[in-house]
């Protein structure tokens, strides 16, 4: 089974430049994880401004800030999505891949999900897709203000598109039948 939902591209356009990093979410606990995460985002995002140096020029300067800042973002919170929502029953691994273009940033963060819960994140993704995403963002602010519990956000996938203007995309696979592992793959796409 391949599904995908938004703008996923199955075969990117080869990239002189990328970078992939792997994780075994099963290797220390998720709390732990949250500080790897954002190291993680920080590397990321550290590397990828070598291609985009800040000079004297203020614009360039504020250019190379805009760029750092929205890749630590994207990168921290697919991190984060693909290691809360992993499937903690098997031990398939997390990545991301990072690849650099002229005029585009793409970002690829593979994590297993339960196959109980795919149905319930494609709806969402259904409503994300074909919803304007900044009704959704105000309604999710208005959810989250109302939980007690502090259990809601959802406001990641919502921030990419809204405040970095990112294109997101999913592909949902399954790598393996007995006994099923379903990976996700999320997309998500930054002009620079």
């Amino acid at each position: 089974m391949v599904q995908l939902f938004g703008e996923f591209h199955q075969t990117p356009i080869e990239s002189e430049e990328y970078l992939i990093l792997g994780f075994s979410p099963s290797s220390i606990p998720l709390k732990q994880r949250w500080r790897n995460n954002g190291l993680s985002a920080d590397f990321l995002a550290d590397y990828l401004t070598v291609f985009f140096p800040a000079n004297e020029d203020e614009n360039t300067n504020d250019r190379h800030t805009e760029i750092k800042c929205a890749v630590g973002y994207i990168a921290n919170e697919l991190l984060e999505n693909a290691m809360k929502f992993n499937d903690k029953t098997i031990h398939y691994p997390i990545s991301i891949q990072l690849y650099l273009y002229h005029d585009r940033i793409i970002f690829c963060v593979t994590n297993s999900i339960s196959p109980l819960a795919v149905e319930k994140f494609q709806a969402y993704l259904q409503e994300l897709i074909h919803s304007d995403p900044q009704e959704l963002y105000i309604d999710q602010l208005e959810r989250n203000a109302q939980d007690d519990q502090g259990k809601t956000s959802g406001l990641g996938l919502l921030s990419m598109i809204n405040d970095y203007m990112a294109t997101l995309g999913w592909k949902f696979e399954t790598v393996k039948k007995d006994p099923e592992v379903i990976a996700v793959t999320t997309m998500a796409q930054l002009t620079v």
